[in-house]
């Protein structure tokens, strides 16, 4: 019995970057043999086993084969006589195709160590095509190794793959697995250009991809379409180092603009309704946890009010506040600040440009905070008066703390910045 790590454990370290998450593959072993040894069996489709004292995984070698469509669709088989190479073999890219044994030398049959040296992301065998999760996962790490190329002849492979219909098999759940870990990578950008570059985005996300070639507006740059400023905008949330409904909510804000009719663009009139209408079909569609769902949706709604505070009313900043529930839940509305932040700056030479409505807003709230219902509830004889008289307590503490001159009209043009 030989143990080697495998996978991603020994590409980090090659790479020097940290790993906390080590895989075991176990050669010439049994699961009588295993178990004799002290390790706990917990795998459904093959033979994996955690070990007595680390409680780390261990599996043994196997071989698999292609018995149905999708990423369920296949039979494994693990015995003694299967080798390292053959289990190697099974896996999806080079970089994660290689091995350490207890002596320290590093088995790489397939070259990992050269794609590694070259940053390209080239799939192990024709085994590939086989499985349509790996066409995620792949983009999940070009947004992680974000200078890495895709090899030519695997990019070839995916596109095979995407017309074969086999994306078509993968289930939501595990569609959304992939791409919220693809969000949360250093360069999220690269994970929808590569799906996009094979077809897959089409077929999953046919809403995002529908913003690629779609004009910004008529005050942008004219090289920069809706698309790529929505993955300028996913990609400022990376820098920013905001968590994953943020990330979620900058890459759905705009959908809307991908459906605007063509004889009024570059001009985008109304898109935020549509844009809530796709955020939900897409929340829906990949059963998206309801914090990141909720985010989505308020980000595709009221990004273009929070853009234009500076010229609404006092009673609108209140309606804001009300309706995104900022009053009981303000960190989720520091998230829609942040979101609405990454859009600002989500284009040329705005990236370190500074954004005011996030200061102007938070003034607000803390004065609409301050406002004590309690006292006024309890001066009102009219029960039925109460929360008007409230809200309007509101309303003036907000004009009072943001230097409102009179009740002029909202100006109704699109909003400067506006994403």
């Amino acid at each position: 019995m030989k143990i080697y790590i495998v996978g991603g454990a020994v590409r980090d370290q090659l790479l020097g970057r940290p790993c906390d998450d080590r895989d075991y593959v176990v050669v010439g072993s049994t699961p009588e043999a295993m178990q004799a040894l002290g390790y706990r069996p917990v795998g459904r489709d093959f033979p994996v086993f955690l070990h007595p004292k680390t409680q780390e995984e261990y599996a043994l070698a196997r071989t698999e084969r292609k018995t149905a469509p999708g990423y369920h669709g296949f039979a494994f088989h693990a015995a003694p006589e299967v080798t390292l190479e053959e289990d190697l073999a099974r896996r999806d890219l080079t970089i994660n195709a290689m091995a350490q044994g207890e002596d320290g030398v590093i088995v790489d049959p397939y070259h990992g160590q050269r794609d590694l040296q070259g940053k390209i992301l080239r799939h192990v065998g024709p085994a590939f095509i086989e499985d349509p999760v790996r066409i995620l996962r792949l983009a999940r790490f070009a947004a992680r190794f974000a200078d890495f190329s895709v090899a030519p002849e695997t990019l070839m492979l995916m596109r095979e793959m995407v017309a074969g219909g086999e994306v078509d098999h993968l289930v939501p759940e595990r569609v959304w697995q992939e791409l919220a870990k693809g969000l949360m990578e250093r360069k999220p950008s690269r994970m929808i250009e590569v799906l996009r570059e094979c077809g897959a985005l089409a077929r999953l996300l046919p809403e995002l991809n529908a913003l690629f070639g779609v004009p910004q507006r008529a005050d942008y740059h004219p090289e920069i379409d809706t698309g790529i400023h929505t993955l300028m905008v996913l990609d400022q949330s990376a820098r920013r180092q905001f968590d994953l409904p943020v990330r979620f909510a900058a890459l759905l804000h705009d959908l809307g603009k991908g459906t605007t009719p063509a004889d009024i663009l570059p001009r985008h009139i109304g898109h935020e309704e549509r844009s809530v209408k796709l955020a939900e079909k897409v929340c829906a569609r990949f059963k998206v946890p309801v914090e990141c769902r909720d985010l989505a949706i308020l980000m595709a709604r009221y990004h273009g009010n929070i853009h234009r505070v500076a010229d609404l009313r006092a009673a609108t900043i209140v309606g804001l506040f009300e309706k995104t529930d900022a009053l009981r839940r303000p960190a989720r509305f520091q998230q829609l600040l942040d979101a609405c932040l990454c859009d600002f700056t989500g284009r040329l030479g705005w990236e370190d440009r500074p954004y005011e409505s996030p200061q102007r807003l938070l003034a607000a709230l803390v004065t609409v905070n301050a406002v004590n219902g309690g006292k006024i509830a309890a001066e009102c004889t009219n029960p039925g008066a109460i929360p008007e008289r409230i809200r309007a307590a509101r309303i003036r503490a907000v004009k009072a703390v943001l230097n409102e001159a009179g009740d002029e009209p909202e100006q109704q043009s699109e909003q400067k910045g506006a994403g």
